[in-house]
């Protein structure tokens, strides 16, 4: 699973968006759509991996509400990307790298399970933990060089 979101991941890199990607499955296994940050090349602030995974995988099954998925992600979620997944109703959220600064699924806020919201998911972090931050890390160090 996480190895189509780091895929991702390297190909928003390659376009100088910052290099996170995500990729939407069945519980089986079935990939279903993958993406990749394109907020710069889409002048779309909404453009995250997740928010454009999540709108291809509605096209492809026809439907906003996508129970039953699970979302790998490289970079932990942040909270406009969290409310995406709840309101489609994703099961449950892999991600690699926790994001200290906005991560909103554990990292700053227990997204996972917020008592205002009617939807409840699984997650797991830290998968492929050191593949994701190292991408992460190589792209914003070869920016500052700049």
């Amino acid at each position: 699973m996480m190895e189509i979101a780091l895929r991702e991941a390297f190909a928003a890199a390659d376009v100088e968006e910052a290099p996170i990607g995500a990729a939407l499955f069945t519980a089986d296994g079935e990939l279903i759509a993958s993406a990749h940050n394109a907020p710069i090349t889409l002048h779309d602030p909404t453009g995250h991996a997740e928010v454009l995974c999540l709108r291809k995988a509605g096209e492809t099954l026809s439907n906003y509400r996508l129970p039953g998925t699970i979302l790998a992600v490289t970079l932990e979620p942040c909270i406009m990307c969290l409310g995406a997944i709840l309101h489609a109703r994703v099961s449950g959220v892999v991600f690699g790298a926790a994001d200290p600064k906005r991560g909103a699924l554990v990292s700053n806020l227990e997204g996972h399970s917020l008592p205002f919201s009617n939807h409840r998911l699984w997650h797991v972090g830290g998968v492929m933990q050191d593949e994701c931050a190292s991408v992460l890390q190589r792209f914003f160090l070869s920016r500052r060089k700049r």
